[in-house]
């Protein structure tokens, strides 16, 4: 736990190495491809270790993060992080990939994949989505938006 704990850390610091070297954004304030990847390497780091605090912490105070579009977004810091402590409680050996696909201005747009085994004795599910996501000046997402599908099953793996 505590190796996940330390590579959560080493995360967060990469993305705040990042965001105070301006790389994250361009001289006029815009978003860069390397700012998306900064923040999407955090993103997955989080959900690889599980870290809940870590997760929300690469977000905006007033941060809305929408998993579907449906659903109402969850709110804040304390929205993210209840939503990932409770999303990812049974989630194993997860695993996250992602390709941006483009920045303008403070938003970023990316296609990303995800699999996982649910515990105890649960399915390994595959997730393929689409983030739209919007940054604030510090770097920090402040809007998420999310559509995604769950490869279905084959039949005997259930």
């Amino acid at each position: 736990m505590q190796l996940i704990k330390a590579r959560s850390i080493v995360a967060l610091s990469i993305l705040i190495l990042t965001c105070t070297t301006t790389q994250i954004a361009s001289a006029n304030g815009d978003l860069t491809m390397v700012g998306l990847k900064a923040w999407l390497d955090a993103y997955g780091d989080a959900w690889e270790s599980r870290d809940a605090d870590a997760a929300a912490q690469i977000f905006a105070e007033d941060a809305t993060y929408q998993v579907t579009p449906y659903e109402e977004p969850h709110a804040g810091h304390e929205g993210v992080r209840q939503y990932w402590a409770g999303v990812t409680e049974n989630q194993r050996n997860v695993q996250f990939d992602y390709q941006p696909i483009a920045v303008d201005g403070d938003t970023g747009i990316a296609h990303w994949s995800a699999q996982f085994d649910i515990d105890p004795d649960g399915p390994h599910l595959e997730l393929d989505g689409i983030f739209v996501l919007k940054f604030d000046d510090d770097g920090k997402c402040r809007q998420l938006r999310e559509w995604w599908h769950l490869k279905p099953q084959e039949a005997g793996t259930e």
